[in-house]
């Protein structure tokens, strides 16, 4: 295979070299000395501006508000739970348990293998694997041998694949050994990929539940390419680990690509520094005690699953449940039989949680946090969740570009619904997190109005990987654009109103589909439900509703235009609606407008 070229020298992932933002006396616009090394200063709005004094922080706990002293990296949260606890168990899947010391072991090795093969400081290693152990020990061994993560979605086809492999220049491909045969081969070619590592899913247990598990293929050839190790085998050969001077916070742990639910992905580079500052946030700000044991509902290739559960878990030396790709059954047995205390997902997974025949409230018994992410929570979810089975669902809001949450809704507290819109809200920012309102030329608007969420923070991203231009527009002086219209109350909290580019113009009017969509999941037969503009020769465009409904639910989609046209303005409701089984998702539980709107 053809070595990728390399990036220009300035374009190296592991350091953040722009300059910081210029410091201001302001003592709340930036982070405390002992704030971790790598978050760049916070640079105030004016004196004047509405989010000065960052109306959020009377909400928080004395705790909440205070610094966060973050590990540096990844690797020594986990170091240092290995040192606490060897033999607790840091990984259960299914009916089996990999502990501490043991993960570490395993990792060493494969961070050894990876260096007798090439891999060095900076180098980046793609991880293309579902919710298995052999993910989390991937991104511990990488970061060991020093290189970069960058976690794919296993639904990647060919082409997807191919064109992350080639941008991100990657030197290594840790997968599954089916996927390898039937496609990954084939994708690499042409591009820097040297070594591979093939990881099987029925690795780690011994109860094959084919529910998620198929069995393993009868003996096929290798495909043609680079050769592929068995993943398993080069963890127990102990390898040993290379001796590095080790990562600091400014050095790019991962480089995510955007899901490309709207264009091609981009990767944001997400310093080890940024990670560990959002994971130290989750352990300090809910009550989850050291040890618990987290459930990875979210995927761990998702910002989401590598940030709140994998690098919160290992901080907090507790124990990461896995069960390899969501099935509401399998979940459901999972939290029976590991009683988390913590998990986070996106609120199609509850809808189909909620939606199984055998839930029962003793399902979500043991858990002191359920939280929700990476796509919109409507409120009738929230109260159907906490009516039917005692557990309040918190909302938080994040991009893979502030890596993870930038808002959330503290444990002591229940996020508001706007009375106006009937909008949840995301919840707050954190103590050294400025969130801004804008308008279309960048400048604030007052508390109340909607305009595009702006972020500034220690978890955002510098930049787009190998993308200045894209940079330079998203990024503006270090401060996300975000895409995401929104407003902030008086108080602080944070609404999300919808993406720029889903508005709906009908007959001039404007239409947020998270609108339409939340009234919608107030009727009792509705599961899940999306809304997108159509053509239309008379109104420019109109609004057109997909649903989903609940297992032995029917309604007539006549009936559903009706209920919307009952409750909001003339232009608002769907003129049409469709009703399909499921509706279509990313991996990650985002429904994919972009679909239905093609299909019209």
């Amino acid at each position: 295979m053809t070595p990728d070229a390399q990036p220009p020298t300035d374009a190296h992932p592991t350091r953040d070299t722009r300059p910081a933002p210029t410091p201001d006396a302001h003592p709340d616009t930036h982070p405390a000395p002992d704030a971790p090394s790598g978050a760049r200063p916070t640079q105030p709005p004016a004196p004047d501006s509405p989010y000065a004094a960052r109306p959020w922080l009377g909400r928080l706990t004395a705790a909440q508000r205070a610094p966060v002293d973050a590990p540096p990296t990844v690797l020594h949260a986990f170091r240092a739970a290995v040192a606490r606890a060897p033999g607790r168990t840091a990984l259960a899947y299914f009916d089996g348990r990999i502990g501490y010391a043991e993960a570490d072991a395993l990792s060493d090795s494969v961070a050894g293998y990876l260096a007798e093969r090439g891999v060095r400081a900076g180098d980046r290693v793609a991880v293309m694997l579902q919710n298995t152990p052999h993910f989390a020990l991937a991104a511990l061994a990488v970061w060991k041998a020093g290189a970069v993560v960058v976690p794919l979605n296993p639904m990647y086809k060919s082409a997807e694949v191919g064109h992350i492999l080639r941008d991100s220049g990657a030197a290594a491909l840790v997968c599954e050994p089916r996927a390898w045969s039937a496609y990954l081969a084939a994708a690499t070619a042409g591009t820097g990929v040297r070594t591979v590592l093939t990881a099987s899913d029925l690795d780690f247990q011994s109860r094959g539940d084919t529910r998620v598990l198929a069995p393993e293929p009868e003996h096929e050839p290798p495909p043609p390419g680079a050769p592929a190790e068995d993943f398993l085998t080069v963890a127990r050969h102990g390898h040993p680990a290379p001796a590095l001077p080790g990562a600091g916070p400014a050095d790019t742990a991962l480089i995510s690509y955007t899901s490309g639910t709207s264009g091609t992905p981009k990767g944001a580079m997400n310093p080890h520094g940024a990670v560990t500052y959002n994971a130290e946030r989750q352990v300090t700000g809910h009550p989850v005690p050291e040890g618990a044991t987290y459930f990875a509902l979210a995927p761990l290739f998702h910002i989401t699953g590598l940030v709140c559960e994998l690098a919160a878990c290992f901080r907090n030396a507790g124990t990461l449940a896995l069960a390899h790709r969501f099935d509401a059954g399998v979940v459901l047995d999972a939290f029976l039989e590991h009683r988390p205390a913590y998990t986070v997902g996106p609120a199609t997974a509850f809808m189909a949680l909620a939606a199984h025949p055998d839930v029962t409230r003793d399902h979500f018994a043991s858990f002191l946090v359920v939280s929700s992410g990476g796509a919109p929570l409507p409120p009738a979810l929230v109260e159907r969740l906490r009516a039917a089975f005692g557990c309040y669902l918190r909302n938080g809001y994040g991009l893979t570009e502030c890596t993870a949450p930038c808002a959330s809704v503290p444990p002591h507290l229940e996020a508001p619904v706007d009375p106006a819109s009937g909008t949840l809200s995301v919840g707050l920012p954190g103590a050294e997190t400025l969130v801004r309102i804008l308008d279309e030329r960048g400048a604030e608007v007052p508390l109340g109005e909607s305009g595009e969420i702006a972020v500034r923070g220690p978890q955002v991203v510098p930049g787009y990987w190998r993308l200045p231009d894209a940079t330079a527009k998203a990024f503006p002086d270090g401060e996300l654009r975000t895409g995401d219209v929104g407003f902030m109350d008086a108080d602080g909290w944070l609404y999300v109103v919808d993406r720029k580019k889903d508005m709906i113009n009908a007959s001039g009017f404007k239409v947020w589909p998270r609108e339409v969509e939340d009234l919608l999941y107030t009727h009792p037969a509705v599961r899940e439900a999306a809304v997108v503009g159509v053509p239309d020769p008379y109104r420019g465009e109109s609004v057109k509703a997909y649903v989903s409904l609940r297992p032995g639910m029917s309604v007539e989609p006549a009936e559903l235009s009706a209920y919307c046209a009952e409750r909001i303005a003339a232009y608002k409701y769907p003129r049409q609606v469709e009703i399909l089984p499921v509706l279509p998702k990313t991996t990650s539980g985002k429904i994919l407008r972009r679909e239905l709107r093609e299909r019209g």
